[in-house]
């Protein structure tokens, strides 16, 4: 029960908006497009023992993660985090999701009182490995996909020490946007100590700790309530990663999601075992994927913090895809394969609430990196970006044409910031014209992104899905369009595959045709 509910929402809105600012922070001081611009990154609030308190509206596959990645920090670094210090790391085997989502970590003092932690976590478009921007078409190892960093000091009595990122500097090809971004992110958390300080000095420093439980209590209880009508259902689903990179194809991501009165059980038992490509799934992104769904599902205006995925048990093998064992390559399961997961959920979901669940959304980020030597510049450069696809639509509502989905939740890179700072030129963005599913309620239509290559001797990535294996439709509805790259060079077309590392010349053009939406109810019930 909550004493005070004034003050309770008060300080509840007051964390959720720092978490804000502290996003706002980083985007506004970050040197690469890709954080600047795109926003790829997310901020959050946490008390003592590393439990998400108050998030900013950021990247789901970032914030539902972000808490294992302060708990490794507190398991590792113990009593080192102490005031004016701060820990990074992005190792996925103690934390972390893939290596280029580099997360910082700052305890909170109040009065010499540890109080909680701020983090963010933050995209840098380059950390090594054996291509440029360190999504590779195939990986092996997790060692071929860029420098790994567990749990570590880099700052200290505020400042950042930068001798203690020289593996990072080293590995980079773009060590000055590296340091760039890192002092953003500094920047961010240094706003989230001030603010949450302010709200402590505001309420007193007891009554904010007191709220801190409040909220998880308070979300806990009404995703509680949100469930209880479905008690005692039960459903399943089995979808499928089109390939990993490395010769494996159609692997298996089975699902058995379970609701009781007390909670939900979601099992992952008979999805593949752990593959030789890089489609593998950290399970700090595991847990992020299955969390997101029930909170977009059944969390409207319920606060998003630990509270609301107390109550859900996910049981994923250890080795398993969802769950690999050290040194398996992820890079791509922290995109791709997170995104395939929801699918699966939303799936099992069905079975229990036909009419809750929409159909299948693009279920790809399509990533794209490119990189080289800007001639011009007399820099090397490193581009990456996700692309949006069309959505799935669920009773009453199409699907949105041309829009990132699920897992991901960034904007596109705009065209004037993108030939503005690389040796590349787009030719052509516009919606993919009839690539969502038909259905009572039609699934969103894809996009087609044309970028031409200015620079001789560019390394191109892609990490893709749904090139095989159509975004499904529900209750009738048809499933959406598969997606398509396509290399264009001298007007002659080059089918690539959906995961790949080619090299290219200048001139050249990187096509990608992205996804429709699932459409979701039968056209023959249309209304005339």
């Amino acid at each position: 029960m909550i004493d005070d509910p004034i003050t309770f929402e008060v300080i509840k809105n007051a964390l959720i908006a720092a978490s804000r600012e502290m996003s706002q922070a980083l985007r506004r001081a970050a040197l690469s497009p890709n954080i600047k611009e795109r926003r790829d990154c997310s901020c959050a609030i946490f008390d003592d023992k590393g439990k998400l308190i108050a998030q900013s509206k950021d990247i789901p596959v970032h914030l539902g993660a972000m808490p294992l990645s302060v708990r490794a920090c507190i398991d590792n670094l113990g009593e080192d985090l102490s005031p004016g210090t701060m820990a990074l790391l992005n190792d996925p085997y103690s934390g972390g999701s893939h290596l280029p989502d580099l997360t910082l970590v700052a305890p909170v003092y109040i009065d010499e009182t540890h109080t909680g932690f701020v983090a963010n976590r933050a995209h840098h478009a380059d950390v090594g490995g054996i291509s440029p921007g360190s999504m590779p078409g195939l990986s092996l190892s997790i060692h071929e996909e860029g420098v790994v960093i567990s749990p570590r000091i880099i700052v200290r009595n505020n400042r950042l020490v930068k001798e203690t990122i020289n593996d990072l500097l080293k590995a980079t090809r773009t060590p000055r946007e590296r340091e760039g971004d890192l002092a953003a992110q500094i920047a961010a958390n240094t706003v989230g100590i001030r603010r949450v300080t302010a709200v402590s000095k505001e309420h007193s420093l007891q009554k904010m700790l007191t709220t801190f439980d409040d909220l998880r209590f308070y979300s806990q209880i009404r995703m509680k309530s949100a469930l209880a009508p479905f008690a005692d259902r039960n459903g399943e689903f089995k979808d499928y990663m089109e390939s990993d990179g490395a010769g494996n194809l159609q692997i298996p991501i089975v699902v058995s999601t379970s609701i009781t009165d007390s909670g939900v059980r979601v099992s992952f038992e008979g999805t593949a075992c752990q593959v030789d490509g890089n489609i593998n799934c950290p399970i700090a992104s595991t847990l992020s994927a299955v969390y997101y769904v029930f909170i977009a599902l059944f969390g409207n205006d319920i606060p998003t913090n630990e509270g609301c995925w107390s109550i859900i048990n996910v049981e994923t093998p250890k080795g398993s895809l969802l769950n690999p064992n050290y040194p398996a390559a992820v890079s791509a399961g922290n995109v791709e394969t997170s995104q395939r997961i929801v699918d699966t959920v939303i799936g099992s979901l069905a079975g229990i609430i036909p009419d809750l669940a929409p159909a299948a959304s693009q279920g790809t980020m399509n990533n794209l990196t490119i990189g080289g030597y800007d001639s011009s510049r007399g820099k090397m450069f490193s581009f990456y970006e996700t692309i949006g696809g069309g959505s799935g639509a669920s009773q009453g509502v199409h699907g949105s044409n041309g829009i990132h989905t699920h897992m991901t939740n960034t904007l596109n890179t705009p065209i004037e910031s993108l030939e503005s700072e690389y040796p590349l030129r787009v030719r052509r963005y516009s919606l993919r014209k009839q690539s969502g599913g038909i259905g009572k309620w039609n699934g969103g239509e894809g996009l087609i992104r044309e970028i031409e290559l200015l620079d001789d001797d560019c390394t191109l990535s892609i990490q893709s899905e749904r090139r095989s294996i159509v975004p499904w439709g529900l209750a009738g509805g048809l499933d959406g369009t598969l997606g398509k790259n396509l290399l264009i060079h001298e007007q002659i077309e080059y089918e690539l595959q959906a995961k790949t590392t080619v090299k290219a010349l200048k001139g050249s053009i990187i096509r990608i045709e992205t996804p429709g939406g699932g459409g979701w109810g039968s056209q023959s019930d249309k209304q005339n």
